[in-house]
């Protein structure tokens, strides 16, 4: 096993052991998932001014997930910097290049830049197993409820169409004129909900996925920290990268997961959908309803 593989493995603990954690040891297990690449390069001193918290409550966290102490844990994530990352020098000088082209070009430099930055990270810290298992459940649900508000919104309901290309039950909430709770009323076991909400994390999306696990669904949560209250109560929960220079939250790399996970879920599915979406595309094509190219 490689070393990012033991460093996610100890990110992974750390989430498994969320609710035995003391508050301040939630502080501190929170700074550790969303800056990773810090506890490589910190002693225990620096990562606690860091949190705001006691060095001693890094060293108790550290403990009550099984090391022995705050170097102990830290041991896989130096290892993993040892190992190096992936450069991409002609991506760097094109980036360069843009950002010296105008006016504009260093907002579009930056734009660009967190764009493929996002969608690396969130594809870098997600495994091809854990889609495989999430998409496996939404296959044997009986019906599968996407839920986003604001901008997400739209993304529940792209994911949702496209879905319904060749699958019928998915459905996206709150439905018009409802409420997520009440289109959750029916639902039980036998189904999937998919939520999602990026900080400052919505309220109606906390409490759907609570009840939603009172009444025995199978959680996909999608949010832009393991120390979310989405991922934290999702029995597959998927963390996506969502900076950007600007005021507003990036869907980018939301949009590219919910597109892979679909995808997955049609190639753990029967042959029976891909002769659907045929099918559905051909009905299209026969109501006049996509302009036909001239050959």
């Amino acid at each position: 096993m490689n070393d990012t593989n033991v460093s996610s493995i100890v990110l992974d603990r750390l989430t498994e052991e969320w609710d035995a954690l003391t508050p301040e040891a939630q502080k501190a297990a929170r700074y550790v998932l969303e800056n990773p690449t810090d506890v490589g390069v910190s002693t225990v001193r620096e990562i606690a001014e860091a949190a705001n918290v006691k060095p001693n409550t890094f060293v108790r966290m550290a403990q009550q997930v099984g090391f022995d102490g705050y170097e102990d844990f830290r041991a896989p994530f130096r290892d993993a910097i040892r190992r190096g990352t992936v450069s991409f020098p002609d991506r760097a000088r094109w980036l360069q290049d843009i950002g010296k082209s105008g006016e504009l070009g260093g907002l579009y430099a930056d734009m660009v830049g967190a764009a493929i930055r996002n969608i690396e990270e969130t594809f870098g810290g997600i495994s091809e197993e854990a889609l495989k298992a999430a998409a496996t459940d939404i296959w044997n649900s009986r019906q599968v409820l996407t839920l986003g508000v604001g901008v997400n919104n739209s993304n529940a309901r792209n994911f949702t169409y496209l879905a319904s290309t060749g699958m019928k039950q998915f459905h996206a909430i709150p439905r018009p004129g409802s409420a997520a709770i009440d289109d959750l009323a029916w639902a039980d076991e036998q189904d999937v909900l998919i939520a999602m909400t990026c900080r400052p994390y919505r309220t109606e999306v906390i409490e759907a996925i609570k009840l939603a696990r009172e009444q025995g669904l199978t959680v996909v949560g999608i949010s832009d920290s393991p120390a979310s209250p989405v991922i934290l109560n999702a029995h597959h929960g998927f963390v996506v990268a969502a900076d950007t220079p600007q005021f507003f939250p990036s869907s980018v790399s939301t949009i590219a997961l919910l597109e892979t996970l679909l995808s997955f879920v049609i190639a753990v599915s029967s042959d029976e959908i891909v002769e659907r979406v045929e099918r559905f595309h051909r009905r299209r094509h026969q109501l006049g309803l996509y302009a036909e190219e001239p050959e």
